[in-house]
């Protein structure tokens, strides 16, 4: 008999754990698993799961928030109407306590890594947090080691988690001539080399320091565009110092690209500069899949997805001249870069994909449940 899951997101836009649910429901044994997904109303979500052939259930008040307590009722109704086996939160924990209710069992994803408040890391707060949160979840998903800390950290018991890496389908590699289509669609020259950054543009994410190291880079004669592609609240920040450090020709913003893969499949090297939020980064996931190294932060759960000095470069966070020197060794070390863009296809292709990622949930799935002896081996 299928089991019967139910996986509730508050996200009302796309952002990763949107990103890695879709993932799941494009990739899970359906011979296996009966798959519903709870969403809050007008959710870009719906149509995406919709085309995917799953059914969506909407319920106010749940966008884009953790815990209300009006939507803790109709969750409960639904629950109790629909009797999944299972429950999978990606944050709510309205949707948490009304699983626990209904009797179903109830697993629930860390998708992100960020630095904990001191009242959560000690008394009485890490106790009454961790309460709460192992009463709440039979089984807790952290999608890098720097999550499960995040939850240890703040009482959560190290026995409730287990870290599944987030994984994503690869890209497909494009031929030279769709290559040379592609570089002239974003204005790059002969001999320019490329170096992206793939985050929304916030703060935290530390496209400053990216900023920074591209004026270095500039300054000392590299020839290369520095790519920043996404949206956010410190756009018009970010543009301001672009046009200050006289970068506006070489530091180029693309604003929102729904093909993001088409910038990602002329990228010679990748960059992440976070040091207030990440945790395994998808970009440099999709970029790993098609050879492209990166120079990332030691922050959150970058050193879990690129190993420094094999398939990129961890430097240290909020400094520019640290993130120069990785892109700049890059840049001109052809020998390495070849071996690390090998490496990174090789580390890609036995630890990040969607079918090891969805293979790692199912099971958990079936062990929270009960069937251990069902797990796909």
């Amino acid at each position: 008999m299928k089991k019967k899951i139910i996986e509730v997101s508050t996200d009302t836009n796309i952002g990763g754990a949107g990103k890695c649910l879709i993932t799941l429901l494009k990739n899970f044994d359906y011979e296996k698993f009966e798959v519903k997904v709870i969403l809050p109303p007008n959710s870009l979500l719906k149509p995406e799961i919709e085309a995917l052939g799953t059914e969506v259930i909407e319920v106010s008040g749940i966008a884009d928030k953790s815990l209300d307590f009006k939507a803790i009722k109709e969750l409960k109704r639904i629950f109790k109407t629909e009797k999944p086996d299972l429950v999978h939160t990606h944050a709510s924990m309205s949707a948490r306590i009304a699983a626990r209710q209904a009797g179903a069992k109830v697993v629930y994803t860390r998708h992100s890594v960020f630095p904990q408040s001191k009242k959560l890391t000690t008394f009485p707060g890490k106790q009454i947090n961790g309460m709460i949160n192992n009463y709440y979840s039979d089984s807790i998903i952290a999608v890098a080691e720097a999550a499960k800390d995040n939850l240890t950290d703040t009482g959560v018991s190290e026995k409730k988690i287990r870290v599944i890496l987030n994984g994503v389908d690869g890209l497909k590699p494009v031929s030279e001539d769709e290559k040379s289509l592609i570089r002239r669609r974003f204005g790059v020259n002969d001999g320019e080399k490329v170096v992206s950054i793939v985050a929304r543009l916030e703060d935290i994410k530390g496209h400053d320091y990216f900023i920074e190291a591209a004026k270095m880079l500039t300054d000392e004669g590299v020839h290369a565009k520095f790519f920043i592609a996404g949206t956010g609240s410190y756009e018009n920040h970010l543009k301001e110092k672009v046009k200050e450090l006289g970068l506006d020709s070489t530091v180029i913003f693309t604003g929102f690209i729904t093909d993001v893969d088409k910038l990602m499949s002329i990228t010679d090297i990748q960059a992440n500069a976070s040091y207030g939020t990440e945790a395994t980064s998808l970009a440099l996931l999709e970029g790993m899949s098609i050879g492209v190294p990166a120079v990332v932060s030691d922050f959150g759960g970058n050193p879990g997805v690129i190993k420094d000095g094999e398939n990129g470069f961890v430097v240290a966070k909020q400094n520019s001249a640290a993130l120069k020197k990785g892109l700049e060794t890059l840049l001109n070390d052809k020998e390495l870069y070849e071996k690390m863009s090998v490496r990174s296809k090789e580390i890609f292709n036995t630890t990040f994909t969607s079918q090891i990622m969805t293979k790692n949930t199912e099971d958990l799935y079936l062990e929270t449940i009960g069937n251990k002896k069902e797990i796909r081996r």
